[in-house]
């Protein structure tokens, strides 16, 4: 066990200590975060971001209702107060949820007699990913809609190849995973930025990397995150399906996981440059995203399978995809990757053309699902997994490369245009047996079972919804919803 490894397994214990207090899994590395942040200020000699009386010094030579009185008072100082405008964003509208005096001071008491010293050899950043890691990974902390597996993760980065120079986006970016694999990509290529000039380290610091996340506690973990790995791009708070999103800069490489269901309360996305109207979140970032690309751009982006069939705005916003971009490469993932949720998705990896139309010629599809295990915490995601898929991908970003079709006893299929098309844009293509079907063993999660069968109630109600309308007006559509008694997904 290497020493962060073990740090991230004495703080997570940390959390059931908190269990008295009535703390959340979200609310402990939150918390966590705070004093994380005074800590690693400590031993980093970086306090002078810090305004002076308000350090880590401070809250540890206080004890009792003191302590958590100044705690408090801290928090709401550095979220207006202090000198950095990153500080003032990672405590921004901060407010702790401890209620016990004795609580903190176990906390802080433990954080530290923590062996910071071989954890700073190790890397920082590592630690406080391993933290974020092990929150997404327990269910109940519903943290697992900010976190991408890490294996995918580093996949998609892989085959994208991100190179210095190039301006890399994250859209929905949680809590920074693609950014910082993007940056660790770059820095294993270049002997840790050493082999470019200082402008080009200076603009892989401080412009490389950006975008926006929409929920202000996973953009404090997010903003936390960049900070251990040095980097110190703009990702805002705010939302990417209204003017935020119009106003970032067009991108060499897009990676992200958008987040799954409808925009709440069901309406539109405010967005003006939007060609397709649409609620399905998915399908609105997956227009911003390929509308976002410079012409030559690069994206590699995991969405669930109703992107690839949804009928009515979804088949257009397909078709202009394959219009605008070379929509190449589509990876069919297995269940059960995505800790806080069973939908089934899919990795589309495309490039922005230089032409407005006829891009898409070919699409490949790797069957990464089909007679795979449902992986989980019995049989976790590692990244030998996707050895298979990286071959058939090829050392080409775009997708160039000379490629072989397996047929149909083979994962890695070929579809042209025109056979898409002919299915009506349906780019959700099986064709391999599936053997566990066949035999009735190593069948879904329960939740996973239940998540299908929600997704497909949900798109039945739009179409009667849609329908509704054309027949009887709104009042009516609404009707339908309140009858089915379906929420609205979030």
């Amino acid at each position: 066990m290497t020493a962060t490894t073990d740090i991230v397994q004495k703080l997570w214990n940390l959390c059931h200590v908190l269990r008295d207090d009535g703390i959340t899994y979200l609310q402990y590395v939150t918390e966590l975060t705070y004093l994380l942040f005074l800590k690693m200020m400590q031993e980093t000699e970086q306090e002078s971001q810090l305004p002076e009386g308000y350090r880590w010094g401070d809250l540890v030579s206080r004890d009792g209702v003191e302590q958590l009185t100044f705690y408090r008072a801290a928090l709401l100082h550095l979220g207006s107060e202090a000198t950095s405008l990153r500080v003032q964003a990672i405590f921004a509208n901060a407010q702790t949820a401890l209620k016990q005096p004795r609580i903190l001071k176990k906390l802080v008491q433990s954080l530290d007699e923590l062996d910071w010293y071989s954890a700073k050899e190790e890397g920082l950043g590592d630690l406080y990913e391993g933290l974020l890691e092990k929150n997404a990974s327990e269910k109940k902390s519903g943290a697992g809609q900010y976190f991408t597996p890490r294996p995918l993760i580093d996949c998609m980065v892989s085959l994208t190849q991100p190179q210095p120079g190039e301006l890399v986006q994250d859209p929905a970016a949680g809590t920074g995973g693609f950014l910082i694999a993007a940056d660790r990509y770059i820095k294993k290529r270049t002997d840790d930025l050493f082999d470019l000039s200082e402008s080009e380290q200076s603009f892989q610091r401080h412009h490389a990397f950006y975008g926006i996340e929409l929920v202000q506690d996973a953009h404090r973990l997010l903003l936390m995150n960049m900070m251990l790995h040095g980097i110190e791009g703009a990702v805002d708070l705010g939302d990417t399906l209204s003017s935020d999103g119009q106003r970032l800069a067009k991108a060499n490489v897009i990676l992200t996981n958008p987040p799954f269901g409808t925009k709440k309360g069901g309406g539109l996305p405010s967005r003006e440059d939007f060609t397709y109207a649409t609620s399905n979140k998915q399908l609105a970032f997956l227009q911003h995203i390929y509308r976002n690309l410079k012409p030559g751009g690069r994206a590699a982006v995991v969405l669930p399978d109703n992107v690839l069939f949804e009928d009515g705005q979804g088949r257009s916003i397909r078709a202009d995809l394959m219009d605008k971009c070379n929509l190449h490469t589509i990876l069919r993932l297995p269940t059960g990757i995505f800790y806080a949720q069973g939908v089934k998705t899919n990795v589309l990896f495309f490039q922005r053309g230089t032409t407005e139309k006829g891009n898409t010629k070919v699409v490949w599809i790797y069957d990464m699902r089909t007679n795979m295990p449902s992986f989980g915490k019995r049989i976790p995601l590692t990244r030998e997994h996707f050895q298979a898929f990286g071959q058939c991908y090829g050392d080409d970003p775009n997708g160039n490369r000379s490629r072989v079709d397996q047929g149909e006893e083979g994962r890695f299929r070929c579809f042209t245009r025109e056979q898409i098309t002919k299915r009506g844009e349906n780019l959700d293509i099986s064709w391999l047996r599936d053997e566990s079907l066949q035999s009735g063993d190593d069948l879904p999660e329960p939740e996973v079972i239940a998540t299908e069968i929600m997704e497909k109630l949900r798109i039945a109600t739009k179409e009667m919804e849609a329908l509704m309308v054309l027949l009887e007006g709104e009042e009516a559509a609404e009707a339908v919803s309140a009858s089915v008694g379906l929420p609205t997904v979030e």
